[in-house]
């Protein structure tokens, strides 16, 4: 057992597919264009690879390869994309694979700009490497002081032949001839970090951004300042010109939002407040088109089309998922193609398995959504919802009323939502007569039919309201149901009963229409949260103590109970089947533990702590979200595609740390490479000939070889030709072949003696068969095997010529006979091949009933052979009627 866990490598059960939910990250984007195509290309960054999406309908166009650490910054000519990555950086050829990697940075890398069939790298230590990309080569190597020049922005102006323009942390520029290694000129600056650099449309112009939030406009061929904008939002983070007719420049900020500027009246003509939730980490107008393209931190990519009469920006598209950690995630619906997912920023969204195209935003929980449309407030963030905590859902009449109840974190009233719509639905549902600031809703489930949802608040009250009307519906309990706050309610299937957890250790069984009390269970520690699967009636319990029980709700027992977790359980779920209980924990580890044999049979750790876990109602399928990530991660379930081995894992196995899988598909390959290998867990089972010497054991022989020897000569009649078989005009070649089930060719007979006698051996007719032969050593050293396993090869017809053959009249003798009915005398004995050992001996009896009378020696055999088939068959009649008699009473017993 010990060494079969050995040869694991993290999980059997479940492979890393691919992230769902990843858009952008704090890494400026890239934008392309495609000559060839025609078109715009918007790249950005999602961890250790980029996505590339087509502008015009914003749909993924590629994903790249992975690389071993996250990306820090990216760039991209007309043909490569480079990103760095730690000390190290790559370029990318279509969007996807790797082509050169260039080392040679001691520092992290912070800035990338390609020049020509060079590429520039800046590290944090600011020096400063120019490559040549075909031959991966240093061509130029310079280091500038950290503390009087740290390079923060570079540029290429446009014009300027060999030249870049560096600026720095301490504010001052430096242009610079990289092709003679000289310092051209340095701007004294503005005594302010510049922290970003843009081309102006017109020649020897560049924008400068500053920490202070100015904008200054400067000639760097004459060194002249032309014009200042100053923004109150914090530094400037990229800046961006409209090339298509308007003098229009836009700038971001850290706090999410975005000026534009006439460049022509030298003034601010609109604010896009809350583009983003997090600051601007790239912002860019398109060449010559009326579209903006930004991305920021906060997981989203939009594209701004400026169309209005005063040139403000509207948005025309946009990717967007989380941009706060996740606090649960649950499949919607029973096809497995739907996740639904709420997060600290307010919003519940869906997310589909199959294409991103499906995604959508059910938005933000809003207090009063009449007087937010009533009034057109621009910043709703006063009346927003907190993020929502614990949801339910169903889809069964998710088209005539909301589907969706979902508590929030420190709210009493639970809102409801419509999936089909995509927005909050018509009700807050909380009882009336409270109205502390105390009591919190903390538990929340939907019944299957879709018609009632059921709340179970901290104060200890769990209350039944109509989805359809958002009408209380009564209260479990008198005042109460529970002394201490509920952690958990659910309804079975058939909305026959409810079951509720509370903090006082105690669950409670209810009857859904009455609302009166069933029965009660006390638990060994307070429960934290409680999932139960309505097909099977199993019901999973996460106690504080990091244990987790499981009961059956029909007989309101513990059925299984398991521990091995060293942190609190977050978050549970069943497989479709019923048969696993998926678990995952603050220790870092998702658990898989198999009810029936109540067994751990896999765990794997992570590097982040997963808060959510959910199976796909498919089961192909395991969902996960973990902590200071804004992905949910899918896992496939290797038992749907491969021989798995659901082996109980030993009490001192060390699981080991599984990578979290990219957003790209992880390749085919190395899976398969892993499960190839050899294990003793992959052996396949082999039965033995007999599993027990007690046991009678059939042959594994059809029932055509033995259940019709006895009809032989009736279906001889039956397959008699009506005429007899005409001779072909011209037959075909035929090598000879030796009769029988296995077709053996005849090999002709060496005759090369030309001194051999003509006269015949009278011996030579009477042949003896190799069965014949075989009873007869079997009479010598009492071994009868060789002989059984040569009749077992034989048919029907071969069979009854073999026995035929043994009687004296036909060539054999009385000694073969009695080696015969000494072989089917040890077949009882090892009570194997026990039907061909009745069928054999009925044939024999069948074609020498006449003589073996008049054998003393066989009659004494038979008479042996007799006394042992009746007892077999009386044990084994016994055993029949005992079987027929339990089955009988099971069938007709009123159990």
């Amino acid at each position: 057992m010990e060494g079969a866990a050995e040869g694991r490598t993290g999980s059997v059960l479940f492979a890393g597919f691919r992230a769902l939910g990843l858009f952008s990250s704090d890494v400026p984007h890239v934008v392309r264009y495609s000559a060839l195509k025609r078109r715009f290309y918007v790249t950005t960054c999602v961890g250790t690879s980029f996505h590339t999406y087509d502008v015009q309908k914003l749909s993924l166009v590629a994903i790249s390869n992975s690389v071993p650490q996250d990306i820090c910054c990216m760039a991209a000519d007309g043909r490569l994309v480079f990103a760095a990555y730690g000390k190290v950086f790559s370029a990318f050829a279509r969007n996807k694979e790797i082509v050169h990697t260039f080392k040679g940075h001691k520092a992290e890398i912070r800035l990338l700009q390609p020049f020509g069939d060079h590429v520039i790298s800046v590290d944090t230590d600011s020096v400063l490497i120019i490559w040549h990309i075909y031959s991966e080569e240093e061509y130029l190597q310079l280091t500038f002081d950290k503390s009087v020049f740290q390079i923060s922005t570079i540029l290429h102006p446009s014009t300027y032949l060999n030249k870049i323009l560096l600026g720095s942390e301490q504010g001052s520029l430096q242009l610079w001839n990289v092709k003679s290694n000289k310092l051209l000129y340095t701007f004294p600056g503005w005594k302010v970090g510049v922290t970003a650099l843009q081309q102006a449309p017109a020649v020897d112009v560049v924008a400068i951004g500053l920490m202070s939030g100015q904008v200054v406009i400067h000639n760097i061929k004459f060194d002249e300042t032309l014009m200042k904008f100053r923004q109150d939002w914090g530094p400037i983070t990229s800046i961006s010109f409209r090339t298509d007719g308007h003098p229009v420049m836009a700038a971001g900020s850290p706090c999410g939002h975005i000026g534009l500027w006439d460049l022509e009246d030298k003034k601010l003509i609109n604010q896009m407040r809350n583009a983003h939730s997090t600051a601007i980490a790239g912002l860019t107008f398109l060449h010559r088109e009326p579209l903006l393209v930004t991305n920021g931190a906060d997981n989203a990519l939009r594209i701004w089309i400026f169309d209005g009469p005063a040139g403000e920006g509207r948005l025309l598209r946009f990717r967007m998922g989380h941009s706060a950690a996740l606090t649960k995630i649950r499949y919607y619906g029973q096809n497995g193609q739907q996740i639904l997912s709420a997060s600290q920023d307010g919003t519940l969204q869906s997310f589909s398995t199959v294409h991103e195209k499906f995604n959508k935003s059910l938005g933000h929980g809003l207090v009063n959504k009449k007087i937010v449309k009533r009034k057109g407030l621009q910043n709703t963030m006063s009346v927003r919802l907190p993020p929502i905590t614990k949801f339910a859902a169903e889809e069964a009449r998710q088209s005539d009323w909301d589907g969706i109840i979902a508590c929030h974190q420190g709210k009493l009233s639970c809102t409801t939502w419509n999936y089909q719509r995509s927005t909050i639905g018509a009700y807050f549902l909380k009882p009336k007569e409270l109205k502390t600031d105390d009591i919190i809703a903390t538990a929340v489930d939907i019944t299957s039919c879709g018609n009632f949802a059921v709340i179970g608040l901290s104060s200890g009250a769990v209350d039944v309201y109509n989805m359809q009307s958002g009408i209380h519906r009564g209260r479990f309990g008198d005042d109460k149901a529970h002394a201490g706050s509920v952690r958990g309610v659910a309804v079975d299937g058939l909305n026959q009963m409810t079951v509720t957890a509370g903090s006082e250790r105690l669950l409670k069984f209810w009857n859904f229409k009455s609302k009166v009390l069933i029965h009660s269970v006390s638990l060994d520690s307070s429960p934290n949260m409680m999932l139960l699967h309505r097909d099977s009636g199993i019901l999973g319990l996460a106690l504080d103590d990091f244990s987790i029980t499981v009961l059956d709700i029909e007989t309101r027992k513990i059925v299984r109970e398991f521990s091995g977790h060293q942190g609190q359980i977050n978050d549970m779920t069943f497989s479709p089947d019923g048969r696993w209980l998926i678990s995952a924990a603050m220790d870092c580890s998702v658990r898989t533990w198999d009810l029936p044999s109540g067994c751990l049979i896999d765990c794997f750790l992570l590097d982040s702590a997963p808060l959510n876990v959910t199976m796909s109602p498919t089961g192909d399928f395991l969902a996960t979200s973990h902590v200071d990530h804004l992905g949910i991660y899918l896992w496939s379930n290797v038992s749907l595609y491969s021989v798995v081995s659901l082996r109980p894992l030993p009490p001192d196995y060390v699981p080991s740390v599984v990578m979290l899988p990219g957003t790209c598909q992880t390749p085919g390959t190395d899976v398969l490479d892993e499960q190839i290998e050899p294990s003793d867990e992959m052996v396949e089972y082999e039965s033995p000939e007999q599993l027990s010497e007690q046991l009678v054991t059939l042959s594994l022989l059809p029932e055509s070889r033995w259940k019709n020897l006895l009809n032989l000569d009736v279906i001889k009649k039956k397959n008699k030709p009506k005429e007899p078989p005409k001779v072909p005009q011209a037959a075909p070649f035929f090598i000879p072949t030796v009769p029988g089930l296995v077709p053996r060719f005849a090999v002709p007979e060496q005759n090369g003696d030309p001194q051999q006698s003509k006269v015949v051996n009278l011996g030579i007719l009477a042949q003896k068969s190799n069965f014949y032969l075989k009873l007869e050593e079997g009479l010598l050293n009492n071994q009868y095997e060789a002989a059984l396993n040569l009749l077992k090869e034989l048919g029907p017809s071969g069979i009854e010529t073999e026995l035929r053959n043994l009687s004296p009249d036909d060539g054999g003798s009385v000694d073969v006979m009695q080696g015969f009915l000494k072989m089917i005398r040890m077949m009882l004995d090892r009570k194997r091949d026990f039907e061909l050992a009745q069928a054999y001996l009925a044939l024999f009896l069948k074609l020498h009933l006449k003589m073996l009378p008049s054998e003393p020696v066989l009659l004494e055999e038979l008479v042996k052979l007799s006394s042992q088939v009746e007892e077999d068959w009386t044990h084994l009649q016994s055993l029949f009627n005992q079987s027929m008699c339990v089955l009988n009473y099971i069938k007709s017993a009123l159990l």
